[in-house]
């Protein structure tokens, strides 16, 4: 099955957002290809901006709201290290999940119109 399948079929979501660096962020969304690339672009001021949390590395998804939310509220309440331990079991070179989702990456979007614009 696809990630993209996956995703469609569930309608709520916990997950996982790292930066480079493996500063973890975790939410949940109704809307997983929506809420990740705001993330890549750094949409909305805060703690995935300020600190590049833009790498989707985990997550898992709901039929019902009520249980995204208590499992958000679930590994937020974890220690770091079960936290890394969850990710790595599924992701453990913390692959962007996301990577082929859009049709480029923020990163490499800037990168090509800085070298444009100099």
């Amino acid at each position: 099955m696809s990630m993209i399948f996956a995703v469609k079929e569930h309608h709520y979501f916990t997950y996982i957002v790292a930066s480079q660096s493996h500063t973890l962020y975790i939410g949940v969304t109704s809307n997983l290809l929506k809420r990740v690339f705001q993330h890549k672009w750094k949409e909305y001021e805060g703690f995935t901006a300020n600190y590049n949390c833009d790498r989707l590395v985990w997550f898992e998804g709901y039929q019902d709201v009520g249980k995204a939310i208590a499992r958000e509220k679930q590994l937020k309440g974890w220690r770091r290290e079960k936290k890394i331990a969850l990710i790595e079991k599924l992701n453990p070179t913390w692959t962007d999940l996301s990577r082929d989702w859009y049709e480029y990456e923020p990163r490499d979007y800037n990168r090509a119109f800085d070298r444009m614009n100099n």
